[in-house]
Order: structure tokens, then C-alpha cells, then sequence
């Protein structure tokens, strides 16, 4: 219905101008045919003087010079014929006379408007060849019905053109639209789960690049909701099991009445709490971090202040475990993005290397620019990853054979799901003497 109102609009608005416009070419028409007139009429009339024996001028004008104006519209005719001396010969002495000589002019004439034209014409018998002027003055009545005929026929087509073509154009778009509308209720009939390819033949050519973009939107949505199940039984498969511990963990802490083995099962229970809190948060983070789960933010982040937060926040424990922890930082780095998920990337960096690391061992985390990007190195000493597992550790919940530190498996995926999203990268390479180094880059705000 949009479409066919913009049509007609379209269509009005070219007609108006054609009827605006023929308007005036009927009325130039109109008075084209009446100066044809006023000139026939004054020829008549000049044709029709002479200059007798005694050299006076006469003239009889002849009645067809007036009939010819008597068109049925009640036009009133005034004439007037002068000598060029200004004797006046026959008609009214006061009709209003043009500027211009044959060429037709509107003036107003006993309350009246007329049409009136001046001819001059030369005449057999007077001194020196002269010429006698006719002039010859007509109401509007005989060329308004002309304009007002020519405009009204050009009105009738203009106004069957206009049904004709919005009856085709009706037609063109019930036809035109109809296998749209088949596009919409096979979508419409399709149940929420099914996502199979729609056939592109179900439309004309101009719209199979809509079926083949729906296809390839659902295929897209198909490998989200599979992704999103494989997240939810991991995520499940995962929390199943310190759920379990600190059930019985709990249930141990409840039975026993020796102290020290009660403080003993308390102090496993708030381990594995504190783990299975980790662990939430990490898939927290996932989830935020999922296309569309919320709206993108742009925040003007400096990544030197928040490392420098984060490793006094996780001093404790690496004093705990004499680690020695180090920041090389030269001043700020400002980054834009999501200012919370680049904090949970660099959460992720310092405590998975913390967490890694064994005791007595080293974590340096170094901030600076290179070739217009901030780039984050988190370097330790722990056990390092293998060259073939280091593509393989930044999937959700993929832990390295052998890993003595306990994790979920989520930290490097939430750092290069949060970096990509960012527009920067992340390498992992071995460091000197053992040990893996982690080098982020973001492009600078």
C-alpha cells in the first residue's frame, strides 16, 4: 500500500504540472486564435475603404467582418477606422488603441475587458500612398470558452491516463508482490526450530538475493544455537562437579567432631566455593561477551592503570607463593572499547600466569605502544604450553594435559573472544628457559 501511494503521488504530482502547464498552452492557444481574428476581421474592414472623387475617405464595413466573432458566446465588437492624419472615418472615436501594430493586446474598454489589434493599411487615392489604421476590439468571451475547452480535454486524458495507470500499476504490484508474500508466509509457517535453507526458484530473480541472504542469516543463527548448547552442556558438565565436592565436602565438615578435621573439610569448602565462584564469573564474562547479548560500549580505557590495579588486587597471592610479580609501564595507553571486558581480559592474563606459575617463580607484565597499538606482554616461568596445543587452549573449557594448577579452562578463551571483539589480536610464544608469553595488541584510541 506504501508503495502504491508513492506511485500515485508520483503520478499527481506529474499530471499537476502537465495540467498547470497545458492550462497556459490553452491559453496562449486561445489568444493566438483570436489575434488570427482581430487581424482577418481588420484586413476585412481596411479592404473594404476607398477614397471617392472628391479625395474624402468611406468605407462600408462589411457584415462578415463582424460575424465572424459570432461564435454563440455573446462577444461584443467595436471597431474604429482613421485617416493618418487622425480624422477619424467610421466606429468609436475612444476605443483604447495597442502599442504595438498587429499584434494582439488586452485593454480594458467601458468596463469591459477586450482583446484589440491596430492594422495599418495603405489605400489607393491618397496623397503620398497613405494609409488608413483599423483597429478592432473583441471581448473575452469567445476565447475564454476556447481556453477553458482546450484545458478540459486536456484534463479528461490526463485524468484517464491517471486511472489507467494506477489500475496497471494495482495490477503490477498484486502480481509483482505475489511470490513476496510467498516468501512471507513460508517463513511465517515455519516452526522456531526449523532453520533448513529456503529454495530461491520460490521468486523472481530480483528477490532471490533476499532468499539467499535469509539463508545464509539462518545458517548463522543455526551455528550460534549450536554453539550456545555446546556452551550450556559444557557449562553444566563443569559446574556438575565442584557442585558435587562441596556437597560432600559440607556434608564431611557436618560429621565430624574432631576440630582440626573440621577446619581442615571447612578450608577445602571455601576452596572449592571460591573456585565454583570463578568459574561463574567466567561464564559471566562469556555471556556478555556473546554477539548481541548487550550494547556495544565505547569507553576510553588505560590499560597501564587497570594491570596496575589488577596485580595489586592479586598481590596477596602471589606473596603467598613468593612469586615475583613486576609491571614495566612507561605511562598511559588508551585503548576504546568495552572498558569492563578489556578489565577481564587483563584479569584473565595475570591470574592465569599467577596461577600457573610455582612457587618462587616470576610474572612480569610489561604495557606500552608499537606501531600505533597498545600492546599487553604477560610473561612467566611456569610450565608453558606445547607449539601444537597453543591454537588449541583459546577453546572454552580446553585444558593442557598435565596441568597440576586447577582451572576451568575459560580464561584465554574469554581473552580472545574480548580482544577480536576489540579489533587486536593475541600470540602466544614460548618464553627463554620455559615459560609462555602472552603479547596482546589493540588499536589506540
Amino acid at each position: 500500500m506504501q508503495l502504491l501511494c508513492w506511485v500515485l503521488l508520483t503520478l499527481l504530482g506529474a499530471i499537476g504540472f502537465n495540467l498547470y502547464d497545458s492550462f497556459w498552452t490553452a491559453d496562449a492557444t486561445a489568444k493566438l486564435v483570436t489575434d488570427r481574428t482581430l487581424l482577418a476581421s481588420a484586413r476585412v474592414i481596411a479592404e473594404a475603404v476607398r477614397v471617392d472623387e472628391g479625395g474624402n475617405v468611406q468605407v462600408d464595413v462589411p457584415p462578415a467582418a463582424l460575424e465572424m466573432f459570432d461564435t454563440g458566446f455573446g462577444d461584443r465588437v467595436s471597431y474604429q477606422v482613421i485617416t493618418a492624419w487622425g480624422s477619424l472615418v467610421s466606429g468609436v472615436p475612444d476605443l483604447p488603441l495597442p502599442a504595438i501594430h498587429r499584434a494582439g493586446e488586452d485593454r480594458a474598454f467601458h468596463g469591459a475587458d477586450v482583446r484589440v489589434m491596430i492594422l495599418d493599411h495603405p489605400v489607393v487615392g491618397l496623397p503620398d500612398n497613405g494609409a488608413i489604421s483599423v483597429a478592432v476590439a473583441v471581448t473575452h468571451n469567445s476565447q475564454y470558452a476556447m481556453r477553458r475547452q482546450l484545458w478540459l480535454s486536456d484534463f479528461s486524458k490526463q485524468f484517464v491516463l491517471l486511472f489507467v495507470a494506477s489500475l496497471v500499476t494495482i495490477l503490477g504490484l498484486q502480481r509483482g508482490l505475489a511470490p513476496a508474500l510467498r516468501l512471507r508466509d513460508a517463513v511465517r509457517q515455519r516452526g522456531r526450530n526449523r532453520l533448513d535453507p529456503l529454495p530461491p526458484e520460490m521468486v523472481q530473480s530480483e528477490l532471490q538475493p533476499l532468499v539467499h541472504a535469509l539463508n545464509d542469516y539462518m545458517e548463522r543463527v543455526q551455528s550460534q544455537m549450536a554453539a550456545q548448547r555446546r556452551f550450556v552442556s559444557n557449562a553444566a558438565h563443569q559446574l556438575r562437579t565442584p557442585l558435587a565436592l562441596i556437597s560432600t565436602q559440607a556434608s564431611v565438615a557436618a560429621r565430624e567432631d574432631d576440630a582440626a578435621r573440621r577446619d581442615e573439610a571447612l578450608f577445602a569448602l571455601r576452596a572449592s566455593t571460591k573456585q565454583i565462584s570463578r568459574l561463574a564469573s567466567q561464564l559471566l564474562t562469556l555471556s556478555r561477551d556473546e554477539p548481541g547479548s548487550r550494547r556495544p560500549r565505547s569507553d576510553a580505557a588505560d590499560l597501564c592503570k587497570a594491570a596496575r590495579e589488577i596485580l595489586e588486587a592479586h598481590a596477596e597471592e602471589a606473596l603467598r607463593r613468593n612469586i615475583d610479580v613486576g609491571l614495566e609501564a612507561d605511562g598511559p595507553v588508551i585503548v576504546e572499547g568495552d572498558g569492563t571486558m578489556l578489565r577481564e581480559m587483563l584479569v584473565n592474563l595475570i591470574d592465569n600466569a599467577i596461577r600457573y606459575t610455582s612457587p618462587n617463580g616470576r610474572v612480569t607484565v610489561a604495557v606500552g605502544q608499537a606501531d600505533g597499538n597498545a600492546v599487553v606482554t604477560v610473561e612467566d616461568n611456569g610450565p608453558g604450553i606445547p607449539r601444537g596445543e597453543r591454537e588449541q587452549v583459546f577453546e572454552r573449557f580446553y585444558r593442557v594435559m598435565g596441568t597440576e594448577a586447577e582451572g576451568s579452562g575459560l580464561g584465554l578463551a574469554i581473552v580472545r573472544e574480548v580482544v577480536e571483539g576489540a579489533g587486536g589480536s593475541v600470540v602466544l610464544d614460548g618464553a627463554k628457559g620455559g615459560g609462555l608469553i602472552v603479547t596482546v595488541r589493540l588499536p589506540l584510541a
